[in-house]
């Protein structure tokens, strides 16, 4: 999908470099170049997922600054990368697998509706939003377990649960427990966060990029006919802005179901802890401990780290696909 191509009425003026698709990437590069890059990526915000999710399962309410304080405290600044380790070995597949899944999709997709006589800008908005929710679902595969073990490692020193001595023995002590079904604890309703969230993530995110550059456009319309062409700066500061005005969404929609389903991962449940408490359990224990409200405990933190995280994402992810790009002249 070519996002130039959508502009071509609205804004003649500027000439976007056109967007990558999975076909013209180097596979190879694609896959070890993102590896490394969003590792760095994930030891960046991991504090603030951290912060996120101790608030999340807290039983009163703390602000992000003492919660953060409360952990460095107690744990010293190491603290705030507990299970980061475990988080990060999980991650790298499941980055893999949300990146493939997002390319084959969005271009298959792209192409069909294009085919089937959608306007371009229409035809990207919904490949965008089926290849968030397609890649999304396969990567909670891998994520969920992850997510399980990793948010138990992160919670451990303020809860009453056993200790783990690491990622690999919280997995053996949650497989003794609960069988293997007890690290995919959550998934429905990860499934319910994540695949709409992306969904909505994506299109927002290919609709919010071509009404910044039309603004753009009418921004530098001067008397000429001259073509504008934005340099490399001005592209990821427009792909920066669309990913947080996205993210910032994304967060405020999905944050109840997001600390319903942290409590499920986390939390075993003081009157059934064999099966784990239910939807329902997690709901009514959160409107008791603190009304509707208690739902979006976490949300300063997950509204800044979904804004942060994505435009980091997607600047990262733009750049990336340059960098693995098979004919380096053609993208300009």
């Amino acid at each position: 999908m070519n996002i130039s191509a959508a502009e071509e009425e609205s804004a003649q003026e500027i000439h976007i470099p056109a967007d990558i698709d999975w076909e013209m990437l180097d596979k190879s590069k694609f896959f070890f170049l993102g590896a490394a890059l969003f590792s760095g990526v994930s030891a960046t915000l991991y504090p603030v997922v951290l912060v996120k999710t101790r608030q999340q399962v807290a039983q009163v309410q703390l602000s992000g600054i003492g919660t953060a304080f409360s952990i460095v405290k107690h744990g010293g600044f190491q603290g705030l990368y507990r299970g980061f380790g475990t988080s990060l070995m999980g991650t790298i597949p499941a980055r893999a697998l949300y990146m493939a899944a997002l390319e084959v999709t969005k271009s298959h997709v792209g192409s069909t509706t294009v085919k089937l006589g959608f306007p371009e800008p229409t035809a990207a908005a919904i490949a965008n939003a089926v290849a968030g929710l397609t890649a999304a679902m396969v990567a909670q595969l891998v994520w969920t377990p992850i997510d399980v073990v990793s948010q138990r490692l992160m919670v451990q020193s303020s809860s009453s649960q056993c200790r783990y001595v690491n990622g690999i023995d919280a997995f053996r002590k949650i497989v003794n427990s609960h069988g293997p079904k007890g690290l995919y604890r959550g998934f429905g309703i990860s499934i319910l966060t994540y695949a709409p969230s992306n969904a909505v993530w994506w299109a927002s995110y290919s609709v919010a990029q071509r009404f910044v550059w039309g603004g753009i456009g009418c921004y530098l319309k001067g008397g000429g006919d001259e073509t504008i062409r934005p340099d490399s700066k001005t592209v990821m500061a427009v792909q920066g802005a669309s990913a947080a005005m996205a993210g910032g969404i994304s967060a405020l929609i999905t944050m109840p179901l997001d600390t319903i389903k942290t409590r499920l991962q986390v939390l075993d449940g003081e009157q059934n802890r064999l099966r784990g408490p239910t939807i329902g359990q997690t709901v009514r224990n959160l409107v008791k401990e603190g009304g509707w409200l208690a739902c979006y405990r976490g949300l300063g933190p997950r509204w800044a780290s979904m804004s942060i995280s994505a435009t980091t994402m997607i600047t990262t992810y733009e750049f990336l696909k340059r960098l693995s790009a098979k004919n380096q002249e053609g993208l300009l």
